[in-house]
């Protein structure tokens, strides 16, 4: 979300840092020792043969007691169990803005990862909404934690993807192209000062390396999946870029490798725009994104529901419950689900499985 009409106080939390690095467990091993039989001498002990580390013993290579007074036991193998054909279960996160913690107690909650902060949640598919950064104490720590996840959940034969959102445009224009103006329609501007104007953290332009301005340059504007159109931002601009999903993920990424700042700018500024589904004329257009893009519901991050709803927290500051968000708002006759739970105002930082039952 990016500082325009409508924008409510913020909350100042508190930055605190995770370590989600666990200690490698160390296996300790030993020969097996066979006593001898009273009077005789001990057999010399033969060194064991070394087998390779993933190697799984069989029966020919453990101890076999053959004794008269033994009862031999078959005993039935385990069932294996088979793996749930199809694709796990869906979830979506809305915006984080460096509220780092706040995304690890509520992935956590849904299962998806463990107390150490890692993947857990085998073959479950999980899509980020965008805006990583900005307003909150962490953002590159947010970037760093959905990366890992996204390895992880690979390797589980799950997936964590993201989809780009304004402020992941922002923070690269900071980085790219700093206070070289440009044309922003009402006068001259830059990236730099929009960037702090909207939360930037200089903890997180500090810690921003290579390696995360290539991942947010390649991040995908909108997807679609279980029927569910997946966007950052609750406007029609999408439309500007293409009439396919494939059309508008690689016009963007086009506009972001020519590296033009006021093309870089016209990108941004329009991500930022919002509210294009809440009043009248909403669910019409809607409907316009699924008629191009496909699926029966938009699901969007980007406007905080406190605003959809008219609420906003308040301005002094001593108001500390801040804004009742209990979950996702499905508005524009059922046709748009709004993820955004204001958690830069003391809301609800919102992970969502989908289908809703609503």
């Amino acid at each position: 979300m990016t500082q325009g009409a409508g924008q409510g106080p913020e909350v100042e939390r508190t930055a605190t840092l995770r370590d989600f690095r666990v200690p490698a467990y160390v296996h300790e091993t030993g020969p097996y020792v066979h006593d001898s039989h009273p009077g005789e001498a001990a057999a010399p002990v033969a060194e064991p043969v070394p087998y390779p580390q993933e190697y799984t013993p069989t029966e020919r290579d453990l101890p076999v007691i053959n004794r008269g007074d033994t009862l031999q036991v078959t005993v039935d193998p385990a069932p294996v169990a088979t793996p749930a054909a199809g694709p796990g279960p869906l979830f979506v996160v809305g915006d984080v803005h460096g509220y780092l913690d706040e995304l690890v107690t509520a992935l956590q909650e849904k299962g998806l990862i463990d107390a150490a902060g890692h993947w857990c949640a085998g073959t479950a598919r999980l899509w980020f909404l965008g805006d990583f950064t900005d307003r909150g104490p962490d953002g590159i720590g947010v970037i760093d934690l959905v990366m890992r996840l996204s390895a992880e959940a690979a390797a589980a034969g799950g997936y964590c993807k993201a989809l780009m959102g304004n402020h992941e445009l922002l923070l690269l224009g900071a980085k790219r192209f700093g206070d070289t103006p440009v044309n922003s329609g009402a006068g001259t501007a830059t990236f730099q000062a929009a960037w702090l104007l909207n939360g930037g953290q200089k903890t997180d332009m500090d810690r921003l390396q290579d390696h995360h301005l290539q991942w947010m340059a390649r991040l995908d504007a909108l997807t679609e999946t279980d029927g569910h159109l997946l966007v950052h931002s609750d406007t029609t601009a999408y439309l500007d870029y293409g009439d396919s999903i494939e059309a508008v993920n690689d016009n963007v990424r086009e506009t972001l490798t020519r590296n033009d700042a006021d093309e870089v700018w016209d990108l941004f500024r329009k991500f930022t725009k919002r509210f294009s589904f809440r009043d009248e004329g909403g669910a019409d257009a809607v409907r316009s994104l699924l008629d191009t893009y496909g699926g029966t519901r938009i699901v969007h991050g980007h406007s905080p529901i406190p605003y959809l709803l008219g609420e906003v927290g308040s301005e002094d500051g001593e108001d500390n419950t801040g804004p009742l968000v209990e979950g996702p708002h499905v508005y524009a006759d059922g046709l748009a689900i709004a993820m955004d739970g204001g958690v830069t105002m003391a809301g609800k930082l919102l992970v969502q499985q989908l289908p809703l039952n609503i």
